[in-house]
C-alpha cells in the first residue's frame, strides 16, 4: 500500500504508469484545485483495467454494451485508484488532463487549466475503501505542499458541475483527506 507519496517531475514515485494521450499544455503553471472523481466502467464493475484503456483510447467499444455510449470520447485523469489501493498514473501533473468537462471553480470557468483530476474505483456516488481514503489521503497532503494548493481547494467533481455531475457522492468524507 501507498501511503508515502513522494512526487518526481510531476508523477507519484511508485505510481504504475498507464499514459494516456488524451491530455495538452496547461494555459499556465497555477495549479490549485484537485477534483475527487468516481468511476466504474461499466457502472457495477470495479476493475481499474476498462477505467484506464478507456482513458488511453483503448477500450473495445464492443466488449460491452455500456460501452458503445463512450465512444469517440476523449477523457484522462491524471491519477487512478483502485479499490485495494492500486496506484496509476496517467498524466503528469503538468500537464492538462481532460477531466473536468464544462465546470468552475470560485469564479474561475475551464477548471482542467488549473486542477489535477484523481479517479476512485467505485460507484459514482461511493462508497470508496479505507484503503483509497488513506491513499488519497497522503496524496492530496503531497499535491498540497508540492503545489501550494490549499486544502479548501480539495472538491468533488459535483461541486465544479453542479446539476451535471454527481461523483464523489454527498456523503464523500473530504476531511479523512484534507490536510490539516
Amino acid at each position: 500500500m501507498m501511503t508515502d507519496i513522494a512526487i518526481e517531475n510531476h508523477r507519484i514515485s511508485g505510481a504504475i504508469w498507464a499514459p494516456s494521450p488524451h491530455f495538452d499544455a496547461r494555459p499556465e503553471d497555477l495549479i490549485d484545485l484537485i477534483v475527487i472523481h468516481g468511476i466504474a466502467l461499466p457502472p457495477e464493475i470495479l476493475n481499474p483495467l476498462p477505467v484506464l484503456a478507456f482513458f488511453q483510447g483503448t477500450l473495445d467499444h464492443s466488449s460491452d454494451p455500456y460501452f458503445e455510449a463512450l465512444d469517440g470520447v476523449q477523457v484522462s485523469a491524471h491519477v487512478v485508484i483502485g479499490r485495494q489501493g492500486d496506484v496509476y498514473q496517467t498524466v503528469g501533473f503538468d500537464q492538462r488532463a481532460w477531466h473536468a468537462g464544462q465546470s468552475s471553480f470560485l469564479g474561475r470557468s475551464a477548471c482542467n487549466d488549473f486542477s489535477i483530476g484523481i479517479e476512485l474505483i467505485g460507484p459514482e456516488e461511493g462508497p470508496f475503501t479505507d484503503l483509497q481514503y488513506e491513499i488519497l489521503g497522503a496524496m492530496c497532503r503531497a499535491l498540497c505542499a508540492e503545489y501550494g494548493i490549499p486544502s479548501n481547494h480539495i472538491v468533488g467533481h459535483r461541486d465544479i458541475a453542479p446539476g451535471r455531475k454527481v461523483d464523489p457522492g454527498a456523503d464523500f468524507d473530504f476531511e479523512r483527506i484534507r490536510p490539516r
